[in-house]
């Protein structure tokens, strides 16, 4: 049987932050080029916004025009002939819906690929880790219930001290040893707490740990979601 091909465009909505977009186009084209082979790679269309405008939306608590402003970029990519939209943060899917709704596109969403990542793994009680908005909102770990899973977040300090180093440092290209040792404390005691696996629920803690640094698996989500973007695509 031939190897499937590329048929169906991704329309991704990146620069959330612009660091953490990076790995989806190599991640994508990764997985095109070891399912598909030869010189395959994927058909995508990349709208990069601004993330300081959203990041004071954030800030402000105003999601209402954070998500008019994701329903802008994904009206242009179905404009530029994209088949399926892909939204390249964790935190940003609070505003999911707007976004569904400005088109008539698929939304591939990112928890739904965490979701099957955990669940080929057999795990059922995770840890979170992501910016405070992805922890202590409800919308990410109420899909994952929905799935199933049991999520457990870390403490209030931890929450803090993770938001601050994803900000401050890790949107910024900044990666520091006491970061991720930090990092490390945090894990352990999610894992303490019961949890037999840790979803790096923002796009780019993954550029600062790895399963050296954990005892249990870690799920990175930008990955698995990337992955999934890719298979997708595929006819």
């Amino acid at each position: 049987m031939d190897n499937p091909i590329p048929t169906k465009t991704i329309g991704l909505i990146g620069g959330m932050s612009w660091v953490s977009t990076l790995p989806y186009y190599r991640h994508i084209n990764e997985t095109i080029q070891r399912t598909c082979g030869g010189l395959h790679s994927a058909r995508l269309l990349l709208y990069s916004v601004d993330f300081h405008d959203l990041e004071v939306l954030q800030r402000a608590g105003d999601w209402d025009r954070a998500g008019q402003h994701l329903a802008s970029a994904a009206k242009a990519l179905h404009a530029g002939g994209a088949d399926f939209l892909v939204l390249c943060s964790n935190t940003m899917h609070c505003v999911a819906a707007a976004v569904e709704a400005a088109t008539p596109l698929p939304l591939l969403h990112i928890a739904d690929a965490t979701a099957d990542g955990l669940a080929a793994a057999g795990l059922r009680r995770v840890g979170l880790l992501g910016t405070r908005f992805t922890m202590e909102q409800p919308f990410y770990r109420e899909r994952l219930a929905e799935r199933g899973f049991e999520v457990i977040v870390p403490a209030a300090d931890d929450r803090a001290l993770v938001h601050q180093v994803i900000y401050a440092e890790l949107c910024q290209g900044l990666l520091r040893d006491e970061s991720r040792q930090a990092f490390r404390d945090v894990m352990a005691r999610l894992v303490a707490a019961g949890a037999e696996g840790i979803i790096l629920g923002c796009t780019e803690i993954g550029l600062l740990v790895d399963a050296s640094d954990a005892p249990v698996p870690l799920f990175d989500t930008g990955t698995l979601h990337a992955e999934a973007a890719a298979l997708q695509s595929l006819g």
